[in-house]
């Protein structure tokens, strides 16, 4: 016998289709069984068996899958298709088409109680709103696609937790996001889970808060272990998320040429894959590559090209990060009020709860402009806010930065102990770069 629905549920199904055809019982029944056993049947008060479900299923023109559980046969594998669509369609940048495709596929697989393809949907919808910058709504979707995927072994459920850690990031809680991934590593390694394509998402999507909180050792070290992963995994955009993650660490340790071939390796990948979003955060990324070696005219070019391409695609969150650098490189090359204009559109855009470290250094770059301007009223103001901005997030190593910016301008108009007070507080952040900050590292993976 397969798993079915219950003899009530199935004796329902079956009256509903015999009537939607015009047919009698004994139409039904015949030659193998009787009127009266279908009648019974219909009632719920006999459990058919499954050759007595494959005659009635032949005689009404549907599958068996369909009369036992209510399914309609290769529904699942159907699903599974057109999920694939509307993936391809999230990474043409359409995201709001995307959504609209997932979210009538969750609703099919949830009617039908398909589970796997219920937890997939979930993840496209929080993808979707990751891109729209609606961080909120994303968190929840991966709540939800976590628990339809609860019973799931933990490597199955490390996309949806993934996503959650990942809008908490972009949130600005970054210690929390740590704290998801981290946890998640840690399970996996000491429990000998180690699924090559979990731990490189996972080792991938922690860098950055790393990065953010005065971590580089840690994210180093993630960047090592991600590196060494790649050749064991098959699925190439995973690789090439990798490859921009990794670039951030090698960039910090003055490693330009390395970053700058990393970036490009992921560009490629993304270019073959059509994934639009992805292609212009590796323009972002190389833009930013060349204005730390100082080639601006190249990184404005890079960067223009990722704000055109996000913009397209609607990417929010992204688009302000990529305005963010291009307005760094445009007052790097003394086109300061197109660079004022251009963070003023970005601060319109943004909120504490929603892109907070953006905002931050959006703030931080307002008040180096008017301090070349000698407002340092306006200075200051953008200080303290990108201050307050970055204390909330725990992005300790903009946070020594930011202190002495601030330092500085205090002490130049003779508020000595105020500039004191913000130098203390930059070398408070500074002496904590992920000991205090974070708790003990993961376990590590066998390489």
């Amino acid at each position: 016998m397969q798993e079915r629905d219950d003899p009530e549920t199935v004796g329902r199904r079956v009256q509903q289709l015999r009537t939607q055809r015009g047919l009698t019982q004994r139409q039904l029944a015949e030659p193998a069984y009787t009127p009266a056993y279908i009648s019974t049947l219909e009632a719920g008060r006999v459990r058919a068996s499954d050759d007595a479900l494959r005659h009635i299923a032949g005689r009404l023109g549907v599958a068996f899958e369909e009369l036992a559980v209510g399914r309609p046969a290769h529904l699942a594998t159907d699903l599974r298709l057109r999920l694939t669509e509307a993936q391809r369609t999230l990474a043409t940048g359409a995201a709001e088409e995307a959504a609209g495709q997932y979210a009538a596929l969750f609703a099919e697989a949830e009617r039908y109680g398909l589970m796997c393809e219920q937890a997939t949907a979930l993840l496209g919808l929080g993808e979707c709103a990751l891109d729209t910058g609606d961080l909120v709504e994303a968190r929840g979707y991966f709540e939800r696609a976590e628990e339809r995927t609860a019973g799931e072994p933990l490597p199955m459920r490390v996309p949806a937790l993934r996503g959650r850690a990942v809008s908490h990031y972009l949130a600005g809680e970054l210690r929390y996001a740590v704290y998801l991934l981290e946890s998640a590593l840690d399970e996996l390694n000491r429990s000998g889970l180690h699924d090559p394509d979990a731990l490189l998402l996972l080792y991938a999507s922690v860098i950055g808060p790393y990065m953010d909180m005065g971590a580089p050792a840690r994210a180093a070290k993630a960047a090592e272990f991600a590196l060494a992963l790649a050749p064991q995994v098959g699925d190439p955009a995973l690789v090439a998320r990798m490859h921009r993650s990794v670039a951030r660490t090698l960039l910090a340790e003055g490693r330009v040429a390395e970053a700058d071939a990393s970036l490009a390796k992921a560009a490629e990948l993304y270019r073959q894959l059509q994934l639009r979003t992805e292609l212009a955060n590796c323009h972002w990324m190389r833009g930013y590559v060349y204005a730390q070696d100082g080639e601006l005219e190249r990184a404005e070019a890079e960067l223009r090209e990722a704000l055109a391409m996000l913009s397209a695609t609607r990417a929010a969150l992204y688009r302000s990060q990529a305005a963010v650098e291009l307005a760094d490189v445009l007052h790097r090359r003394g086109k300061s009020a197109e660079a004022a204009a251009l963070l003023e559109e970005v601060l319109a855009d943004l909120s504490p709860e929603r892109g907070a470290l953006h905002a931050a250094a959006a703030h931080r770059l307002l008040g180096i402009i008017a301090e070349d301007g000698r407002d340092t009223e306006a200075a200051e103001e953008h200080y303290v806010r990108a201050l307050s901005l970055l204390e909330r997030a725990g992005a300790a190593g903009d946070l020594a930065d930011l202190c002495r910016l601030l330092g500085d301008l205090l002490r130049r108009t003779g508020r000595v102990e105020a500039a004191l007070d913000a130098y203390r507080t930059g070398l408070g952040h500074r002496t904590a770069p992920g000991t205090t900050t974070l708790g003990p590292a993961p376990a590590q993976p066998p390489l």
